[in-house]
């Protein structure tokens, strides 16, 4: 096993310097971009990535603010898929973005164009159930693109749930009052999107993915897929160090992070994560060998069915 798949986690967080997933207000986090790389800095971080859901808006801000603080920012983005088969979601991160491609961007503004209507009709649901929460104030929240968590707050300011969690289990996940599908992307085309802008494909907190071994690791490896993120989060020594086999055995490239939003959205502290330097060395150099390649096509699927069109209006009632 190479020197970067020990599964090593050093117990003192001023040790690492290094995380690679953040999130902003750009999409789900609840600071701006440039509050989130001054908390970085304020930890001892030298290199984050922010990978904002479906978005590459917070990236220009976050970029400039770790020039004047001397944090290296690495443009990247998270983007929500559906396995087949309602058996769950796998999120995958793309690093070293192009973002600016024209073609790449006008792919995520049907995307969040789609979270943004999910978002209405969720609202919709809420108020027909008597809750009084508007979509205005769910925008507001958002200060950008528009999510589940940004509709949990809503709920939470009313007193309709303790806390996201709450609002999730109450309200929002699969199977309660106010949940609505969102545009089922296949995670291989998000393998695909991410390699149209030049950039490192690598599968989120893969640990809980039904036939992550069987099916989904090998079909994505296929498509195209660079990275595996083994050093995430909560993840435990054990579970760590089977990732670590596993990336090892595909030749993926061992990436993690703290998978930061803000105060009370997931357990582990910006910076909590030990992310050892040869994996940002090895994903620096595939992001510099994809830079030399030809960005291939891409085109965004359809929804997978009318149910799943985010973007229709429902029919005036």
């Amino acid at each position: 096993m190479p020197s970067d798949a020990q599964p090593d986690q050093p117990t003192h967080l001023a040790h690492n310097t290094i995380d690679l997933h953040t999130h902003s207000t750009a999409s789900d986090g609840l600071y701006p971009p440039e509050e989130l790389v001054r908390l970085a800095h304020d930890a001892g971080l030298t290199t984050i990535a922010l990978v904002d859901h479906d978005t590459t808006g917070g990236l220009d801000a976050a970029s400039a603010a770790g020039e004047r603080l001397g944090v290296t920012v690495i443009p990247g983005i998270e983007v929500n898929t559906d396995l087949p088969n309602k058996q769950g979601e796998a999120h995958v991160l793309g690093y070293y973005l192009e973002y600016e491609r024209p073609a790449f961007q006008a792919v995520l503004r049907t995307l969040r164009e789609a979270r943004a209507r999910r978002g209405e009709r969720m609202v919709e649901r809420l108020r027909a159930q008597g809750l009084n929460i508007t979509w205005e104030r769910v925008r507001a929240l958002a200060q950008g693109a528009v999510g589940r968590p940004h509709v949990a707050r809503a709920l939470i300011e009313q007193g309709y749930a303790s806390d996201v969690s709450d609002a999730f289990a109450r309200y929002l996940a699969p199977g309660k009052p106010a949940y609505i599908p969102r545009y089922k992307l296949a995670p291989a085309d998000a393998v695909r999107l991410i390699k149209s802008a030049r950039g490192v494909p690598v599968l989120a907190h893969p640990a809980g993915i039904t036939e992550l071994r069987g099916r989904v690791l090998p079909e994505l490896v296929m498509a195209g897929l660079q990275g595996l993120e083994c050093y995430y989060g909560q993840y435990d020594t054990e579970t760590v160090a089977g990732l670590l086999r596993l990336a090892d055995g595909y030749g993926l490239i061992p990436t993690g992070g703290s998978d930061y939003h803000g105060p009370n959205m997931h357990p582990t502290p910006l910076g909590g994560r030990y992310v050892p330097e040869s994996s940002l060395d090895r994903l620096r150099r595939t992001g510099e060998f994809n830079h030399k390649l030809p960005a291939p096509e891409f085109t965004l699927p359809g929804p997978a069915g009318e149910e799943h069109d985010m973007t229709k209006r429902p029919d005036p009632v």
